[in-house]
């Protein structure tokens, strides 16, 4: 998405340079989120509520490709793609990229390279083990879920929940490992996930938390504990990391996180090379701290500061400070986030958690950081135009989920 955004974008800025797309995967540029979900039952792609940001499907066609369809005419674009080709090195001192035998010469180079799933000993060698990341992986899985096999899932964060909801309805017997000793532990705090635990149970599935899996082998997983558990698959979803391990010795400086480390309008340590998307993390003045977004939303919206960077002069290209947001529909249920939350902000609740439909926000100093709504999506559209503008809320009025949102503004 971040790549054939950047490639739209600045067609749309006016750009009349020549604009290559290149691709490790074969295919066309697609979207991701349907993968999840669409793609794994093998029916069209959905609205843009189809998975985890992993975007809204364009497509209008059926079947597992047309389901992720972004509907770009590259052609008309002008725009060349050379797919298959993943990127080894980058000579910047030549301004060059080297991708196996190809080698390309840039002018402006735009680094959107996404994330990589996260492995466990045994999870790239062992037969029947799975990730979910390209439209590859999930026509490789599809048939598991047809069949209705048995499944072990490890991770219970939002990819594994979407996986364990499109396995159960497709009538698969699954069990979910967790590590750590709740759900989504590393995206949102105790008492938020707390009623998410149930919504396994309810829709049949087995989750079992605070069980570390030592290693995947042929046919189950090694438990940490030194018990197996059986299944005919293995999904691994327990996160990704920025794919940039081919900018080794380039000159691009590169965080902890193994993000790139992009300035506020996402230029990068050296001249006219650019990130965006999964694998570039930048400053937010909103949030006083360096973002690295993994979702759907992010590899939509920076392209747009990109290209204007790059056709226009850089003090002309507005700061790229946005509002994270992201969704996923699971168990039956549409989970949508705005903002970003850190430790230190007070909770309020709007609504009954046991229920199908509440809200959390966050307030840090009465100002609204950041908003998850469960089936409220009124509260997420109203939540994220208030952070934008940093409103400050009336805690009381905002605890009343009969009152709009907005209206709890002062």
């Amino acid at each position: 998405m971040a790549g054939a955004r950047t490639a739209v974008a600045l067609r749309e800025e006016g750009w009349p340079g020549a604009i290559t797309l290149l691709g490790a995967e074969s295919h066309p540029p697609y979207d991701r989120p349907p993968l999840s979900k669409a793609v794994l039952q093998g029916g069209p792609g959905g609205d843009g509520s189809a998975g985890t940001e992993a975007g809204a499907s364009a497509g209008a066609a059926t079947g597992p490709a047309g389901a992720t369809s972004l509907g770009i005419d590259f052609a008309a674009l002008d725009v060349e793609l050379v797919l298959g080709h993943p990127a080894n090195a980058l000579r910047a001192a030549d301004r060059l990229v080297v991708a196996g035998d190809t080698v390309l010469p840039y002018d402006h180079l735009v680094i959107a390279t996404g994330a990589d799933p996260v492995g466990l000993p045994g999870s790239e060698t062992s037969p029947g083990v799975h990730v979910l990341r390209t439209l590859d992986d999930a026509e490789r899985l599809r048939p598991v879920l047809a069949a209705g096999r048995g499944i072990v899932i490890v991770g219970a964060g939002w990819i594994g929940a979407e996986l364990t909801t499109a396995a159960r309805e497709a009538g698969c017997p699954v069990t979910v490992v967790e590590a750590t000793g709740r759900p989504l532990a590393d995206a949102l705090p105790a008492e938020v996930t707390a009623p998410m635990a149930g919504w396994y149970e309810e829709a049949g599935a087995r989750l079992l938390t605070g069980t570390r899996v030592a290693a995947v082998e042929s046919g189950g997983v090694l438990l940490g504990d030194g018990s197996r558990l059986r299944a005919d698959a293995v999904v691994v979803g327990i996160g990704a990391r920025p794919a940039t391990g081919w900018l080794a010795g380039s000159g691009v400086e590169l965080g902890a996180d193994g993000s790139v480390r992009a300035d506020e309008r996402l230029g990068t340590s050296l001249p006219d090379v650019y990130a965006v998307g999964d694998c570039a993390s930048f400053p937010s003045a909103r949030y006083g701290e360096r973002l690295l977004i993994h979702h759907w939303d992010n590899a939509f919206r920076g392209p747009v500061t990109v290209a204007a960077r790059i056709a226009r002069r850089a003090e002309e290209t507005p700061v790229y400070d946005p509002v994270p947001y992201f969704w996923s529909e699971q168990f039956g249920r549409f989970l949508q986030y705005a903002g970003h939350h850190s430790g230190g902000e007070r909770l309020l609740w709007r609504g009954d958690p046991a229920g199908t439909s509440w809200s959390v926000c966050w307030l840090r100093d009465g100002v609204l950081t950041a908003l998850l709504a469960v089936g409220r999506p009124r509260d997420l559209a109203q939540g994220r135009r208030l952070i934008e503008r940093a409103a400050r809320l009336d805690p009381e009025r905002a605890a009343d989920p009969s009152v709009p949102l907005k209206s709890a503004a002062v």
